[in-house]
């Protein structure tokens, strides 16, 4: 399997913590030295593993933030 290369460009957000310490987090990641986009998937400590995640280019985030900024949420 080919190896993937990333650089955390900019971390943004820790969203949760598991038990194990790995944490799901927004960060804009280059992968495969290509345009950075944002990120959100689990990381363990040290980012020196990665669980499945999204990929979001700008325009996804201004859409996803217009969607989640509709909704009616009672919590």
């Amino acid at each position: 399997m080919a190896k993937i290369n990333y650089e955390i460009i900019k971390q943004i957000a820790v969203l949760s913590e598991s038990k194990s310490g790995w944490t799901k987090e927004l960060n804009l990641v280059s992968w495969n030295e290509r345009g950075a986009k944002y990120d959100i998937r689990d990381w363990a400590p040290n980012h020196e593993k990665m669980g499945k995640g999204i990929t979001l280019s700008e325009e996804e985030v201004f859409a996803l933030k217009k969607c989640l900024t509709e909704l009616d949420l009672h919590f």
